[in-house]
């Protein structure tokens, strides 16, 4: 194919992200990761009010 010697150039730098992209890149990141961890905490509250406060005194 046309494209296959451009890949194996080992000077070929590929693309080149701008100061501004890469900062919105890592704003998005940490908007993800704390979504990410938003959640988590919800699963985790949720289970714990269902399962109840009396939990720890049930029978082994």
């Amino acid at each position: 194919m046309a494209g296959d010697d451009d890949r194996n150039d080992p000077n070929r730098k590929g693309l080149v992200l701008t100061e501004e992209q890469l900062r919105r890149r890592k704003a998005r990141n940490v908007a993800i990761a704390v979504a990410l961890a938003v959640l988590v905490a919800l699963f985790y509250l949720v289970t714990v009010f269902k399962m109840g406060g009396n939990v720890a005194n049930r029978q082994l």
